[in-house]
């Protein structure tokens, strides 16, 4: 058994592949209209489906924002140098919603980036 995907229900499909894919660096892998259902998929990630976890992005057509309610937690992205990646999303025009440093209680570096739906992602360093 392996994971697969994470579901999330976005708002806005273009604006959220635009989030992910420039600001995120993650790529289009697959996108899809279902008209009899009014609702497109989209699925972005890091490197294909057969040997990666992706994001798979649902968009329902007459639904332009969603009730995030309290108990989503977050997403998570390992990246080489959390620091780094924050500033680079933060001038790509990512919202940074906490700055990169020292988790509370412990040391591992982390850094919190909102999407455009209000979904949080943790950035995380490489385990030491």
């Amino acid at each position: 058994m392996r994971l697969l995907h994470t579901m999330i229900r976005v708002g806005d499909l273009d604006r959220s592949i635009d989030f992910y894919t420039r600001i995120l660096g993650m790529k289009l892998l697959r996108k899809k209209d279902y008209p009899d259902g009014k609702f497109t998929l989209a699925f972005v990630g890091y490197g294909d489906e057969k040997d990666n976890t992706v994001i798979e992005l649902t968009h329902n057509w007459d639904t332009d924002h969603y009730d995030l309610g309290n108990g989503f937690g977050h997403l998570a992205i390992q990246v080489d140098d959390v620091y780094k990646a924050a500033e680079e999303i933060k001038a790509a025009g990512g919202e940074i919603i906490r700055v990169a440093g020292p988790m509370n209680a412990g040391t591992t570096i982390i850094a919190f980036v909102k999407d455009p739906d209000g979904y949080e992602i943790e950035l995380l360093g490489p385990k030491q």
